[in-house]
């Protein structure tokens, strides 16, 4: 049971891998520091993922839930 628990959550985690390929953080950074005066600048980190490494999970999740239905026979 498990098995195919993990199977399924993979399952789930591929397909929204393979919809949405990537996200955007922001972070704050410490430009200019002059006594009372402090000047901030908002960065943008973008992080990106091919769709195909979503499918090798869709599958690997398919592989997980086949095996573990197939135990039970």
């Amino acid at each position: 049971m498990k098995t195919k628990s993990i199977g399924i959550v993979l399952i789930i985690i591929g397909i929204i891998m393979t919809i949405y390929t990537g996200f955007n953080y922001v972070t704050t950074e410490k430009l200019v520091e002059i006594g009372p005066i402090k000047i901030n600048q908002e960065v943008n980190h973008p992080v990106q993922w091919t769709p195909i490494i979503g499918l090798i999970i869709i599958a690997g999740g398919i592989i997980l839930v086949a095996r573990s239905t197939g135990k039970k026979a």
